[in-house]
């Protein structure tokens, strides 16, 4: 029997921002839907680097990939500055058996025009199923057509065609070849033990511990990521690492060891790597903003609302969403019950101003809810297989969307005295299925918001009035 293809996929991990539009793109589900899967039918070995067992630094076994591998894989998108060197690697090394993919909304660098790119719809955190029934079939005639068609798709062996590939002794081919032999693909989530684990393994474990809401657990396996990822490389790209540093911030803070305050400063000193100065990437600044505001209401100092505050206008203009706006109105909200605005004029502002953010909130809520609707697979739903696994996780995203949606949208109406709106929102939150701790988080903020909007609601033009 001879030996299965082996296919080396080059793209980022994790989730992962889009500078150039600030979308939130979840790569392991471009992976996971859209690329393994059409592999794995075929009979050809499925390798990504984060799944590779190795010891020291993932160079060497990466860069055996990109010289051996039958056929590579190249997803570049969020313009991932390693995917597109990797990339670049291999058109240098091999001549054919490359396919560039990428998110549709892409904005293709100049010296990749001229590249045959197939292009997917993401959705953000989740990806339409229709789309990737389309996409799989798409990507499987593709990798049967470059696996026999004895034609360059490296541009460098295009335009240099007396150009040789160069290739390993055979000792050294040998070694490299064992490489993905070495990944277990059914390893138990459940392993405790860290050692020997691959990055992807961690990474996935830590994902459920999170969903299971068990964050000393996240927070310990996002670390061993961390370390993983760093282990004997002196220089690495930040960026390539921005989604381990956000789930060990995230993990950090929500695990509250050994105490909340003191978890809440080291999640901000995790996330200090990332140039929160100076960056405009929205999952760091939003997870500072919601660092910022815990230790602002855990009495910590008015500097930290006024930080909170900073840090939501920023991710408010970098990516005009309902989540950093329904916040950012929030805190102007809070604002007005400090002394950083005196005069009573100033605070007038701020009540108008946080109103205004709210009144662009709803047109938010509207446009995602219709297009949260186009997508939607209520239609289909009966005639999937039950256990299908895919359409489950797609309806779970979309129900946490929807009640998401709502209750932004509740939060909104509340802050503008339009009651009868606000309830009517909150029911239909309540109606979707939701975990409790989901509900609990808005009731808390209405609540605090209840008590400045009946302190200063008088301010409003009308009056702001809580009528339930």
């Amino acid at each position: 029997m001879s030996e299965p293809k082996k296919c080396f996929v080059v793209m980022g991990f994790g989730t992962k921002t889009d500078l150039a539009t600030g979308r939130k793109l979840n790569l392991d589900k471009s992976y996971q839907a859209l690329i393994k899967p059409v592999l794995e039918n075929k009979g050809l070995v499925c390798v990504r680097a984060d799944e590779i067992k190795h010891s020291g630094a993932i160079d060497t076994p990466m860069y055996q990939q990109l010289l051996l591998a039958d056929l590579v894989i190249a997803d570049i998108s969020t313009a991932n500055p390693n995917a597109l060197y990797e990339l670049g690697l291999r058109h240098a090394l091999r001549p054919r058996t490359t396919i560039v993919i990428s998110e549709k909304q892409l904005s293709y660098p100049f010296d990749l025009n001229h590249i045959r790119i197939s292009s997917y719809i993401h959705l953000g955190e989740n990806i339409d199923y229709f789309e990737v029934l389309r996409f799989q079939q798409l990507l499987a005639e593709t990798i049967d057509k470059v696996l026999q068609v004895d034609v360059p798709d490296s541009p460098v062996y295009t335009f240099l065609s007396d150009l040789i590939p160069p290739r390993l002794q055979e000792k050294a081919e040998q070694l490299a070849k064992q490489v993905g032999e070495a990944i277990k693909a059914n390893e138990p989530a459940e392993r405790s033990s860290n050692e020997n684990a691959t990055l992807s393994l961690l990474v996935k474990q830590g994902e459920d511990a999170l969903k299971k809401r068990q964050y000393p657990l996240a927070k310990s396996l996002f670390d061993s990521a961390w370390q993983m990822a760093n282990t004997d490389v002196e220089i690495k790209l930040v960026a390539n690492n921005s989604y381990l540093i956000h789930r060990l911030a995230l993990a950090t803070y929500k695990a509250r060891l050994p105490d909340e305050l003191t978890a809440l400063r080291q999640a901000m000193s995790v996330l200090d790597d990332l140039d929160l100065a100076h960056t405009n990437d929205t999952e760091t600044v939003v997870l500072a903003a919601k660092i910022e505001k815990r230790l602002y209401f855990n009495q910590q100092g008015l500097e930290h609302l006024t930080n909170a505050i900073l840090f939501y206008e920023r991710a408010y203009y970098l990516l005009h969403n309902r989540y950093n706006g329904i916040n950012l109105a929030f805190l102007i909200n809070n604002r007005v019950d400090t002394d950083v605005y005196k005069t009573q004029q100033d605070k007038i502002a701020d009540m108008i101003l946080a109103n205004r953010i709210r009144q662009t909130v709803l047109r938010m809520c509207e446009k995602e809810w219709n297009t949260l609707e186009t997508h939607s697979l209520r239609d289909s739903m009966e005639s999937m297989p039950a256990n299908d696994q895919l359409v489950a996780d797609q309806k779970t995203i979309e129900n946490e969307q929807r009640f998401w949606i709502q209750v932004n949208k509740a939060e909104a109406h509340f802050g503008l005295g339009e009651m009868e709106a606000y309830k009517e929102a909150k029911a239909n939150a309540a109606s979707i299925k939701h975990a409790d701790w989901m509900m609990k988080a808005f009731t808390d903020e209405i609540e605090k918001l209840s008590i400045l909007l009946n302190k200063y609601g008088d301010l409003l033009t009308p009056a702001w009035q809580e009528k339930l």
